[in-house]
């Protein structure tokens, strides 16, 4: 039997495409981590980051709202000052499930997300650990 983090987990990655807010050309940092363990998984993935072209060999967008496509989930790896007009964001472009990853959650984003009628995983479990993702050089 799953509980109701798992079956919200596993609900998160059935419908894609897929952002990842913060997005980092950095290897050693999360918001670069969790867009390869999209990649490693197969999954459509576009990098946000507003000083970024390109990670990983994906065209980087600057928001959301830039994208050539609607994304229907999106990975948050934010301060989480930025995670609130992330999710004001989010709601705007029809996101419906948001990640907020250790570190990014913020109470009144969750709070913004969930009254909009977003999915939220927050204050759980890192994508990575969730995907099984593994560090390639």
């Amino acid at each position: 039997m799953s509980s109701p983090l798992e079956s919200t987990t596993q609900a998160f990655f059935k419908i894609g495409p897929f952002a990842v807010i913060g997005a980092s050309s950095n290897r050693e940092k999360y918001g670069n981590k969790v867009l390869r363990c999209y990649q490693q998984h197969g999954l459509e993935v576009f990098p946000i980051n507003p000083r970024a072209t390109e990670i990983e060999g994906l065209k980087a967008y600057p928001s959301l709202e830039a994208l050539p496509k609607q994304v229907q989930g999106i990975s948050v790896i934010t301060p989480p000052k930025i995670t609130e007009s992330v999710v004001q964001e989010a709601i705007r472009a029809g996101v419906k499930n948001i990640w907020m990853q250790p570190g990014a959650e913020n109470p009144e984003a969750i709070r913004m997300a969930e009254a909009a009628g977003l999915s939220v995983i927050a204050n759980g479990p890192c994508l990575l650990v969730v995907l099984g993702y593994q560090e390639s050089h």
